[in-house]
């Protein structure tokens, strides 16, 4: 916006609406403001990711040794193209939704470290398979948020690639739930009550009506139903 902003204030002199100094002190306050604001409200890219212990990882270089499975239903095919260039080694298999866990498992059979390209959900499969078959999980953000990827400061496939090939990778914590007579883990998150709900009535409208207004309608019919207390014990306590 710096050309149009510029195109303003030459117009406003040259009409001899305002003085030339009234012009330098309106883009002194208007940028003063925007780093003032800035400095209040930093961006992620001015936030350093927390330290975390060091965990002992392989190097490998190439991609050789690693498996990505990526989630296609959360947009990673321009991703996972970056990442074939990047690593020629890697082993790659792209899969719909319902197949994910099942890729994973396959993956998980074979591979060094593995990899996933997805959403959080999706992440969350992978650190349970990772978890019980003993491997490091190499994470790619795919999805609309990943938090998880974020906050490790993995935002792209260069992030991602320059870990995997000096073998640098963290410890971080996984949580274990039990819901409804379903288990499983989480990272980073784990949300009860009425904002699951919301997700999965959106969900269901999203791809009829599209998100904002699926968000909305899911928004209107959560709040308006009925609902007993919610029960939940953590660590024992109840």
């Amino acid at each position: 916006v710096a050309p149009v902003a510029a195109a303003v204030a030459l117009s406003r002199v040259y009409t001899g609406v305002h003085f030339p100094s009234d012009v330098v002190a309106g883009a002194a306050l208007g940028a003063g403001a925007a780093f003032a604001v800035r400095s209040l409200v930093p961006t992620r890219a001015q936030h350093t990711p927390p330290a975390r212990p060091r965990a002992e990882v392989p190097a490998l270089p190439g991609g050789e040794g690693l498996v990505m499975v990526a989630n296609v239903g959360s947009g990673t095919s321009d991703r996972v193209r970056a990442l074939c260039d990047a690593l020629p080694d890697a082993e790659v298999v792209e899969c719909e939704p319902g197949d994910v866990r099942a890729e994973l498992e396959k993956a998980a059979g074979h591979a060094r470290a593995l990899g996933v390209c997805g959403g959080d959900g999706t992440v969350n499969a992978a650190a349970e398979i990772a978890l019980h078959h003993g491997l490091p999980l190499a994470v790619l953000p795919g999805g609309t948020l990943n938090h998880f990827a974020y906050d490790l400061g993995v935002e792209d496939v260069r992030d991602l690639c320059g870990a995997l090939e000096r073998g640098e990778g963290v410890r971080v914590d996984v949580g274990r739930f039990a819901s409804g007579g379903r288990r499983g883990v989480f990272l980073n998150t784990f949300s009860l009550g009425v904002y699951p709900e919301l997700v999965n009535e959106r969900e269901r409208w999203s791809s009829r009506i599209g998100g904002w207004p699926a968000g909305v309608l899911a928004a209107v019919r959560v709040l308006r139903a009925d609902r007993h207390p919610l029960e939940a014990e953590v660590r024992g306590r109840r």
